[in-house]
Order: C-alpha cells, then sequence, then structure tokens
C-alpha cells in the first residue's frame, strides 16, 4: 500500500530499476511477497500501481479479476511454493466485464463464460459498475480463503492473508476492501 501511494503521488522509484534486475535477477529466480490477481484490463499495471519491481509481485491477470481451477492453481503456487504472505484480488473501476455482466448482452466466442462467475456480486450489489466491482473482488477473495485447501491452510496458520482491493483508475489510488 506504501507503493500505491508512491504511485498516486507520481513518485515511483521502482520502475528505474526494471531492466537492470530484469538482466541481472530474472534468472536466478523469483521471491514475491504478494500475489495478486487482477483484471486483464490494460489500464491495471500491477507493479507501476504498487511501485515494485520484477519478482516482488506474483500477478495473475483474467477479465474480471475472477477464480478459476487455473487461476487458483496459481495463487496456490505463489504463495505455497513461492512464499507470497498476501493475496490481493484487486478489482477496478469502470470494469468491462462487469459492465457486461450487468448488461448480459449477447457477446462472441467465449466472453460470456464470465458473466456466471460475476453474477453473484451483480445478485448482491445491483447495477452500480463500481459497486458491483467492490463485491465482486470480495466475493472472489472468499473463495479462494474457503474453496482451496492449500490457501485456507496457509492463512490458518498465520502465513498468509487472503484481502480484496479496489484500484480507482482516476486516482490511482488502491484502497483496501472491507469484507461483509
Amino acid at each position: 500500500m506504501d507503493g500505491n501511494q508512491r504511485y498516486a503521488e507520481g513518485r515511483g522509484t521502482a520502475h528505474e530499476h526494471d531492466l537492470e534486475l530484469l538482466h541481472e535477477k530474472a534468472a536466478e529466480g523469483q521471491e514475491p511477497f504478494a500475489a495478486v490477481l487482477s483484471c486483464a484490463d490494460a489500464r491495471v499495471p500491477i507493479e507501476l500501481l504498487f511501485d515494485q519491481t520484477i519478482g516482488h509481485i506474483f500477478v495473475c491477470r483474467v477479465a474480471g479479476n475472477v477464480t478459476s481451477p487455473e487461476v487458483t492453481a496459481s495463487l496456490e503456487y505463489g504463495a505455497a511454493i513461492l512464499g507470497a504472505k498476501i493475496i490481493m484480488v484487486l478489482a477496478h473501476g469502470s470494469c468491462g466485464a462487469v459492465s457486461a455482466t450487468i448488461r448480459g448482452y449477447a457477446v462472441p466466442g467465449q466472453i460470456s463464460v464470465l458473466y456466471s462467475r460475476i453474477r453473484p456480486a451483480v445478485d448482491e450489489a445491483g447495477t452500480d459498475v463500481d459497486a458491483v466491482a467492490k463485491a465482486n473482488a470480495r466475493f472472489h477473495a472468499r473463495i479462494l480463503r474457503e474453496a482451496s485447501p492449500v490457501i485456507a491452510g496457509l492463512a490458518k496458520e498465520n502465513k498468509l492473508k487472503v484481502v480484496a482491493g479496489f484500484y480507482d483508475i482516476a486516482s490511482g489510488s488502491v484502497a483496501l476492501l472491507n469484507e461483509r
């Protein structure tokens, strides 16, 4: 959260070292202290908005920041194998996946598969896009805490915390969301 404050205030420092780190350290491995499940939206640059360098955040990106067996397995790896101490499910303002789910319009290909994963948040929060995005982040954080035996076990042992957050694209700020 300190890194996000630096980013939002335009005082970021981490990116200055990224190319150097990429060349010097990337081949040695990764040791992320955090994992983030975020939306695939191109306006949500996780390392930048938390002012972190390469290798510090284990990032999973999928439209609507929804869980699936593959995403859960990836986050389990980030926590159990790589040692991340926190998992944040990060929603953002003006989310297209949330807007599409609220409208329920027909879409091409397999895009609508996201609807069923976001629908519980729509049922809870109504039709306000940001309210639904926040409810969706809380919902998927809860799924990770409860449905994954690996994540639940680490959380029970106080080795891992799972939280939900919301990124305000206009201000650049991330806020932690309280559980309901």
